[in-house]
Parts: C-alpha cells; sequence; structure tokens
C-alpha cells in the first residue's frame, strides 16, 4: 500500500496538495497539462523533497516532513519510468539497464540487466546505443531499467508522449501485459482518457494542483462528481445549473428545463450531457430541446452536428451554449438536409456536476 499525503509549493505561483491511496492496483493520476501530476511522481521517487506531509510504503516511511525523514531516490524502491524516457546516450542498452540497478556487485548488475533484456525481448540489442533504437525499443529498454530495481511502486510519467501514434496500440498492450506482471503498486500519469481507460483500475483527477475523490474507471466515466472530472473523462457539452422548486433542472446556458435521476447534489453547478447521449428526439421524449443545426462534420465513423440552443440570442447566451451530438453516419442521413433538430438526453444520461 503507498499512502501519500503532501504539499509542495512551486515559486508562490503552484501549490501541489494531494493525498490519496493505492494498493495493488494501478491508479491513473489523470488531468490537463500543468495541473501536477509529474510533480507528484517525482516527490513520490524523492528526486523533489515536498514542504510538508509523508509517504508511506507498506510499513517504511519514505518521507515524514515532522519528523525529518526523507530518504533518498535509491533506497526507497520505486521504479520509475520518465517521459522522455531519459536514457543515457553513451550508454548501450545493457549498461542503461544495469545503471538502474542499486548496491548489489558489477556482476549481479549484469545478471540482473542480462535477465531483464530477456523479459523485455530485447536480446540482439545489447550493444545498442538510445539512437540506433526506435521508439518502441527506447521504451522497453527504459521499463527494463525500471523493473532492475525491484521495486515495489512502479511510476509511469506519460510513456506514451513521446511515440508515434502507429506504434502506441502494440506497446500499450505490451505496457498492459507488464503492469499484470508486476503485481505491485503502479501509479500511471497521463492526460489521455483512452490510455488511463484500457490500463488503470482506479482514478484520480488532478486540477490545479489538487486532486478529487479517488474514483473507480467506471464510476469515472459513468458517474463523474464534478465538472473537472467529467471534461478530463471527454464530456463535451456542459451547462451552469440551478435546481427548480418542481424538482428538474434548469440548464442556464441552454434554456432548458431537464428531468434528472438520482439524487441532486447540494453543490450542484453544472450539468453535462456526453456528445453520443443526445439522440433525435420522438413525440414525446422527456428533455426535448429544438435546436438550429449550426454546422455539420463529417467525422471518421460519425457525424458531429454543432446545435444552437434556444439559449442563442437571449439573455443566457454563453460560450456553452452549442451542443455538440455525434450520431452515426446512417442516422444524419436519415435527417436530411433539416434546418433545425430536435434532440433529447435520458435522465439517466445527464451528469450532476459540482
Amino acid at each position: 500500500m503507498l499512502a501519500v499525503s503532501i504539499k509542495k509549493r512551486i515559486s508562490n505561483v503552484f501549490t501541489l496538495d494531494v493525498e490519496f491511496e493505492a494498493g495493488n492496483e494501478t491508479l491513473a493520476l489523470l488531468g490537463a497539462s500543468g495541473c501536477g501530476k509529474s510533480l507528484t511522481l517525482q516527490c513520490i521517487a524523492g528526486l523533489l523533497r515536498p514542504d510538508e506531509g509523508r509517504i508511506v510504503l507498506g510499513d517504511r516511511v519514505l518521507f515524514d516532513s515532522k519528523s525529518g525523514i526523507n530518504l533518498p531516490p535509491q533506497k526507497r524502491r520505486v521504479g520509475y519510468l520518465f517521459q522522455q524516457y531519459s536514457l543515457f546516450p553513451n550508454m548501450t542498452v545493457l549498461q542503461n539497464i544495469a545503471a538502474g540497478v542499486w548496491a548489489k556487485s558489477t556482476a549481479e548488475k549484469h545478471e540482473t540487466a542480462v535477465r531483464q533484456i530477456a523479459a523485455m525481448r530485447l536480446e540482439g540489442l545489447e550493444n545498442r546505443r538510445p539512437n540506433e533504437l526506435s521508439g518502441g525499443q527506447k521504451q522497453r529498454v527504459a521499463l527494463a531499467r525500471a523493473l532492475a530495481t525491484e521495486p515495489e511502486v512502479l511510476l509511469l510519467d506519460e510513456p506514451f508522449s513521446a511515440l508515434d501514434d502507429y506504434l502506441k496500440w502494440q506497446l500499450e498492450l505490451e505496457l498492459s501485459d507488464t503492469l499484470r506482471a508486476f503485481g505491485g503498486t503502479s501509479i500511471f500519469v497521463s492526460h489521455s482518457r483512452d490510455e488511463v481507460y484500457r490500463l488503470c483500475d482506479t482514478v484520480c483527477v488532478l486540477e490545479n494542483g489538487k486532486n478529487e475523490r479517488q474514483n473507480t474507471i467506471d464510476g469515472l466515466f459513468r458517474a463523474p462528481e464534478t465538472l473537472a472530472a467529467a471534461l478530463i473523462s471527454g464530456c463535451k457539452n456542459y451547462s451552469r445549473a440551478r435546481v427548480l422548486p418542481n424538482g428538474r433542472v434548469l440548464a442556464l446556458d441552454w434554456d432548458a428545463e431537464l428531468t434528472v435521476e438520482g439524487e441532486i447534489p447540494a453543490e450542484l453547478r453544472y450539468v453535462g450531457v456526453r456528445a453520443h447521449y443526445f439522440k433525435p428526439a420522438k413525440t414525446g421524449d422527456e428533455n426535448a430541446i429544438t435546436c438550429r443545426v449550426s454546422r455539420t462534420v463529417d467525422d471518421v465513423f460519425s457525424a458531429v452536428l454543432m446545435l444552437e440552443t434556444p439559449a442563442v440570442g437571449g439573455v443566457n447566451e454563453s460560450e456553452y451554449s452549442l451542443l455538440r451530438v455525434e450520431l452515426p453516419k446512417n442516422e444524419l442521413s436519415a435527417l436530411g438536409n433539416a434546418e433545425t433538430l430536435t434532440v433529447c438526453a435520458a435522465p439517466c444520461d445527464i451528469m450532476l456536476l459540482k
């Protein structure tokens, strides 16, 4: 079990304030660039000293500001896969992996490196240097070096950001196998909801240096609790909202009264609807909103409609007043060239957000 509760101020401009726990699982730290994800990993690894707080791994205290404990990186048993891999350019593959092994004899370092080379299917590349490797090979070397430390925690800092799209899928499958075989605690940093969905078990959303309550992956995508979580999970439509006396919710930026499902949080500030949850409405459908079709964008496997809600041109018009609706192409053709379209969303598909 890894328990993290730390604060770190950066030049009086940014404050990292995170608290979470992770067991034998892959926990995602998900958020936009600059939200503090990589800073959190650096604090766990011992590369950056927090201003206050504690980091505990199992029964070992890695950092405690009150007790003055701050173990150096080589004593933390933490493997770190850096965003750009950070391989030593003047070292061979074998030497790079051996460099990750601490407190062992030269022979033991060599043996460990050879074992990791076999595990990562890098045989035949032992004497190559990083500039002679492909992006996928570099990632496997960096991962082998991280695992050579025999870590209790594996930290992965956006491991696919340096790769071309055509390489990512195969390497993601390989990393998934590696994480399952690792069996310990892994912390996966990403701003990609798709990577997180496929690779992780639980998730913490970070925004402006603070993390939200931990959630399951299914919980994040099915019922995010905050606007930040909804946006990072891919929600394209949201509106400021307030509860009406009749128990319905008024979406201010859409000028629409909505019937919702479930308990409305006292801190309700927004509603959100995913683009593919909006459907062309039939007579009698709940939550029908008649909109003007602003434009149609032909996507690879679907069509995207940009719709002007009833708020456009009125007192509640705002940057959130347009709706994005994604439909299969055959459904778009059935609509013809109509200038208006009435869409609806089921009550269970409306997210109630703080």
